[in-house]
C-alpha cells in the first residue's frame, strides 16, 4: 500500500494559489484512476483507489499548510506504513516553473509543510517537487505563493500536470526516479538533430553567387 499526499491548503479561495500544486496533482490522480468519492479522515480528505495492482489512499490534509504532518502521521500510523511508503507532491520555489524533483529524504527547504511532516514521521519519505519558479527576492515569497497561477500559466502547468498523472502508474510501481525522467520527456521532448553540414565540394556548401 502506498500513501500518496497532496499539499495545500483547504478552501476555493486556495484553490488555484500556487502553494496548492500538490492538491491539484493528487486531485487529478484521483480522477484519471477512478478512486473512491473523496470522504473526511485522518484529519483531511481521503479516498482509496487501485493503480497497476498497487492499492493507494490519496491524502489532502485539511489542517492547512503549516500543520500537515497531523493528517500524514495519523494515517500512517492507522494504516501500519513507513516513511518509505509515503509519496508527497508539493510546490518548489527553488525549481523553474514546469520542472520537477523526486527525491526521498531530505531538508524542507523552508517548506512549512514538510517542516511539518518531517516533525510527524521523519524525513524519509518521497518528495515530489513542482516547481513553480521564484518571484525573485525573499519579500515576494508570501505573496507568490498565496496568489494564483496567472493565466500564462496555464501554457505549462496543464501540460505538466496531465504528465505527472498519466506517468503515475511508475509511482505506484515503485519508481518514481523513472515517473520523473518520464514526466521530463513528456514536458520537454527532445530537439530535432541539426542538418548534417554540407560535405567538401557538395554545391550546396558553396556561398558562390
Amino acid at each position: 500500500m502506498m500513501l500518496v499526499v497532496g499539499l495545500g491548503n483547504p478552501g476555493p479561495e486556495y484553490e488555484r494559489h500556487r502553494h496548492n500544486v500538490g492538491f491539484m496533482a493528487v486531485d487529478d490522480v484521483h480522477r484519471r484512476f477512478g478512486f473512491s468519492p473523496w470522504r473526511r479522515r485522518f484529519q483531511g480528505l481521503s479516498a482509496e483507489g487501485t493503480v497497476g495492482g498497487e492499492k493507494i489512499l490519496a491524502l489532502k490534509p485539511q489542517t492547512f499548510m503549516n500543520l500537515s504532518g497531523q493528517a500524514v502521521g495519523e494515517a500512517m500510523r492507522f494504516y501500519k506504513m513507513i516513511p518509505d511508503q509515503v509519496v508527497v507532491f508539493h510546490d518548489e520555489l527553488d525549481l523553474p516553473a514546469g520542472r520537477i524533483r523526486v527525491k526521498r529524504g531530505g531538508g524542507h527547504g523552508g517548506h512549512n509543510g514538510l517542516r511539518s511532516i518531517d516533525d510527524h514521521i521523519g524525513k524519509d519519505y518521497w518528495r515530489v517537487r513542482v516547481g513553480i519558479g521564484h518571484p525573485g527576492s525573499k519579500e515576494k515569497v508570501h505573496g507568490w505563493v498565496l496568489s494564483n497561477f496567472a493565466k500564462s500559466d496555464e501554457a505549462w502547468l496543464e501540460p505538466l500536470l496531465d504528465a505527472m498523472t498519466r506517468e503515475f502508474p511508475l509511482v505506484a510501481a515503485g519508481e518514481p526516479e523513472k515517473f520523473a525522467s518520464r514526466v521530463a520527456l513528456l514536458i520537454q521532448p527532445p530537439k530535432p538533430p541539426k542538418a548534417p553540414k554540407a560535405a567538401k565540394g557538395d554545391p550546396a556548401a558553396s556561398t558562390d553567387e
